[in-house]
């Protein structure tokens, strides 16, 4: 064998190598190889070492180019997901928020124009200077008489009352003591009152029905005290609300009672569409609804006090084409009497009816049998 490997192992002259030169050469041979693998294997640690060198020199350079705010973020990652992760408190709905019944039919929005082809209320039998029908399921304006010039909606500002308290409310059965200075803003003023007396201990239902039956400006100053602290507060809500049905730029109240005021005011518009809105709250429709209602027992009133809604009460027996199921009712001189209603008629229509400065109670409402007697069916 090693005779073979020689004989492949020539000079250049072409001798063949003798043994010891044949071992020298061999020995040259794996001198050079072993040279060759270890020169490789250095190039590879080098190579290495100046790759892992040249990612973190990059890594730096990136984190110094950062902004201060992205720079800080692998130390705020942490909190930042437990506040992305963390479960929000969910509040319950209340259930002063429920919405009616009838309004399953109610036209979207409380926007409803009154143009050049709404049919002008001209009949004699409509004595307030002004009036307006619209009908709910469509929205539209059925007839209108000055529906969108500007008036004091007096106590019909109720209504709002009502509708904000409701939205606000935590319990119905809550109490309220009614203060001196409520009683003497009622007596100065010649506002219409339930009849609760100073130190009376009053629940927050009694003070919903007693605001919008007899119209006591003493229930609906306790309850604006009761929802925000004040009445001031509770009028900058009411406010709010205006702007939430897109009426402030043509409404706008300053007392939650509905007294005379220069900057207080709105259209019959507006007013249908407060009125709209009260009527959509379950529990403002019940209160709307309502012909009478007994205060609860207080010490002061051992037996309550039994209030009526007088407009319900005297239309309930006139020929409207239907059932008038709600309304308010508001006088002050600048604006004569008023009222606004809510009526279902014959053939399941929904309407609202506003009409200002009638020259007495009675006459607002034979107002709004006559325009419920010419446009519902």
């Amino acid at each position: 064998m090693e005779n073979k490997k020689r004989a492949n192992y020539r000079n250049k002259d072409g001798r063949r190598l003798s043994a010891a030169e044949f071992r020298a050469r061999r020995k040259r041979e794996i001198t050079l190889h072993l040279c060759i693998l270890a020169a490789v294997f250095v190039a590879i640690i080098v190579a290495t070492v100046l790759l892992i060198s040249s990612i973190i020199h990059k890594s730096a350079e990136t984190n110094d180019n950062l902004p201060e705010e992205v720079a800080q973020s692998t130390e705020e990652v942490s909190i930042i997901d437990t506040i992305t992760y963390e479960e929000p408190e969910i509040e319950e709905d209340s259930g002063y928020l429920t919405k009616s019944g009838d309004s399953a039919s109610f036209f979207e929005g409380y926007k409803v124009d009154i143009g050049s082809n709404t049919p002008y209320i001209s009949s004699d039998e409509v004595k307030s200077t002004n009036g307006l029908i619209i009908n709910l399921d469509t929205g539209r304006a059925v007839a209108s008489k000055d529906g969108n010039i500007r008036i004091n909606p007096a106590s019909m500002t109720k209504i709002l009352t009502l509708l904000v308290a409701v939205e606000h409310l935590d319990n119905i059965d809550n109490k309220f003591t009614m203060t001196r200075e409520i009683g003497d803003y009622v007596f100065s003023h010649g506002c219409s009152q339930v009849g609760f007396e100073v130190g009376e201990e009053l629940t927050i239902e009694d003070l919903l029905y007693g605001t919008i039956l007899p119209s006591g400006a003493d229930a609906a100053m306790c309850l604006a005290e009761y929802i925000a602290g004040s009445q001031e507060a509770f009028v900058d809500m009411m406010n709010d609300k205006l702007t939430e049905l897109g009426l402030s730029d043509t409404a706008h109240f300053t007392n939650c009672v509905g007294t005379y005021d220069a900057e207080h005011y709105c259209t019959l518009t507006d007013m249908a569409m407060i009125l709209k809105a009260a009527e959509e709250n379950e529990l403002c429709h019940k209160v709307l609804n309502a012909r009478t209602y007994l205060t609860s027992q207080t010490a002061e009133h051992p037996d309550g006090i039994q209030i009526s809604n007088w407009f319900l009460r005297r239309i309930e027996d006139k020929d409207t084409h239907g059932e008038v199921v709600g309304a308010k009712t508001g006088f002050v001189n600048e604006s004569g009497c008023c009222g606004a209603s809510y009526q279902i008629s014959n053939d399941g229509t929904h309407y609202i009816c506003v009409t200002a400065n009638a020259m007495s109670s009675w006459r607002c409402i034979y107002d709004h049998v006559a325009i419920y007697d010419l446009y519902t069916s």
